[in-house]
């Protein structure tokens, strides 16, 4: 047996404290999950979720964390008494700012989290990012506060953190940077075909376990969409410089080709817990309790061009990434607002790209100079893209 790794014994002394934003949600359980099994090392500071009460109360009671905040609506969560609790939207921003963690986790989903995100990002801290909308609505306000504090970005995404982990800081020997999709559980359709999926299909993916609207951008490849601006961001690379490929298996998370033609690919079995643990851990490699990799199990891996026509969404980011400015900002909140609707079934799933078309047609090219902008942005397009919705019968 190889003996205990250095890193493992250096994080036990120094153990760090957690603030998971979003915590009863798939990341933030899956990161719980993880936590569980690193407490020697690890502290659960602080949580936050928007409206489980609930659950969130269920959370508190485990972790005893010593912040904890309700972003939505409805009854205070049942807390033990040592927990401070912060309300509403500006409560989440308090309660980055009074954890003073030294890694956040930002797992809120959607355009919803990006203000407490960019106050994380105003911390020295590590910043756990599986909240890429932050990145495709801010990413260049996300970066200027990051280089004031001294946080670190690490990606939770799997697809970038693959990537993360396989340049090695190497970015001017990189020739391209390859993004993997599995392709969603419509792989292979038609449009034709599309126009009568049901929810229930499109939340079935074939590869990974996650909350309802990610799985459904991953059935329209508005997942991948923002995958491409995400990586645009993190990595200061251009379109140009992404490629995506179809791997149905996801097995290879994402690969990055360097200019000799070496390819280094991360591979692993689908499982968030981790990338999640790489980032709990970064800048060490935090020993993980599941079995070695088997191989053999991995025989047949695939891979193929994504169909750009059928899911029209893939391009029209990579259009997003080209065109900057606010164009993340309407493209993602179209899109939030045309999957909640396909979720509460008010339209069918070929209307999602439709819907988001319309929105990025109908909005000029501006610069995304602050938050104010952006969030009133984000507000407009909403409305907006509402009013194209069918009203639901009385």
């Amino acid at each position: 047996m190889i003996p205990e790794a250095a890193d493992a014994i250096l994080l036990r002394s120094m153990p760090r404290s957690v603030l998971v934003l979003g915590s009863t949600g798939s990341v933030g359980r899956q990161t719980l999950d993880v936590l569980e099994g690193l407490s020697a090392t690890h502290q659960v500071i602080g949580l936050s979720a928007a409206t489980s009460a609930a659950q969130l109360s269920a959370q508190a009671q485990r972790w005893s964390p010593e912040f904890v905040c309700l972003a939505g609506d409805g009854p205070a969560p049942d807390l033990p008494s040592r927990c401070q609790l912060f309300r509403g939207p500006d409560g989440l921003v308090e309660l980055v700012e009074a954890a003073q963690a030294d890694v956040v986790v930002c797992a809120i989903t959607g355009a919803a989290g990006l203000p407490s995100t960019l106050a994380a990002a105003e911390t020295e801290t590590v910043l756990a990012i599986a909240n890429k909308e932050s990145l495709v609505l801010a990413g260049h306000l996300l970066k200027d506060a990051t280089a004031r504090s001294g946080a670190t970005i690490v990606p939770v995404d799997s697809e970038h953190s693959a990537i993360y982990q396989c340049l090695h800081g190497r970015r001017k020997d990189v020739r391209r940077l390859i993004l993997t999709a599995s392709g969603g559980p419509f792989r292979g359709y038609d449009t034709e075909r599309l126009k009568s999926v049901t929810l229930a299909q499109a939340l079935r993916h074939p590869s990974w376990d996650m909350g309802p609207r990610i799985t459904v951008d991953s059935a329209t490849l508005m997942n991948k969409a923002l995958e491409v601006v995400e990586a645009c961001i993190l990595f200061d690379v251009t379109v140009d410089d992404i490629h995506v490929v179809v791997h149905p298996q996801s097995v290879i998370h994402s690969m990055v080709e360097y200019i000799d033609g070496a390819v280094l690919a991360q591979l692993s079995s689908p499982d968030m817990r981790l990338p999640i643990r790489f980032a709990l851990g970064h800048p060490h490699r935090v020993p993980t309790p599941a079995e070695p990799v088997d191989f053999t199990a991995f025989s047949g891996l695939t891979f193929e061009e994504p169909d750009r026509e059928t899911f029209p969404l893939l391009a029209l980011g990579e259009q997003v990434a080209r065109q900057g400015g606010l164009a993340g900002t309407v493209f993602n909140a179209a899109n939030e607002v045309a999957v909640d609707a396909f979720l509460k079934e008010r339209i069918p799933f070929s209307d999602i790209p439709v819907l988001v078309g319309a929105a990025c047609a109908n909005t000029p090219a501006q610069d995304a100079p602050d938050l104010a902008t952006i969030l009133s942005t984000d507000a407009a397009v909403r409305r907006q893209t509402q009013a194209l919705l069918p009203q639901p019968t009385p």
